[in-house]
């Protein structure tokens, strides 16, 4: 499906996969992300609870994903992300989006966003402020995202 930019030039549909990693079992604030970006005209995945960083790597490449969110609550970001981001790496996703979101300290943060992962969202953050950050993400990526 395509859809119209601000310029009128036909871009993909933004594909977003949303998951959440490790034992976690609080999917509320995936599930309102999940439908505030299809809200928004982005097509989303959800896969559910109880991922390890391997099955959300191979849903994003099934897929074929621009983006992965991940939730994360149970204090396992310093391990989840960091695996993710290398999966990502080996199988060649190096133009998707990894962002996240969930209970993480500023210092975690700063740490995880040098490794290479994008946004992290904290409790409190406006929906519309991620669709946002996708959008703008999607606008700055090389051209290879946009068809004419």
């Amino acid at each position: 499906m395509e859809i119209r930019s601000d310029s009128g030039n036909a871009q993909k549909k933004i594909r977003v996969l949303i998951a959440k990693a490790g034992l976690d079992g609080h999917d509320r604030g995936a599930k309102v992300v999940a439908a505030a970006l299809r809200d928004s005209g982005m097509e989303v995945i959800y896969t559910g609870l109880r991922q390890t960083p391997e099955m959300i790597v191979e849903a994003a490449l099934q897929e074929d994903v621009d983006v992965i969110g991940i939730s994360l609550l149970s204090g396992a970001h310093m391990t989840i992300f960091p695996k993710v981001l290398k999966l990502m790496r080996e199988k060649g996703l190096t133009d998707v989006l990894l962002f996240g979101g969930g209970i993480i300290p500023d210092k975690d943060i700063k740490a995880l966003r040098e490794l290479g992962v994008g946004e992290l969202f904290t409790p409190g953050t406006l929906t519309s402020d991620i669709v946002e950050y996708i959008r703008n993400w999607r606008n700055s990526t090389p051209a290879s995202r946009t068809e004419s």
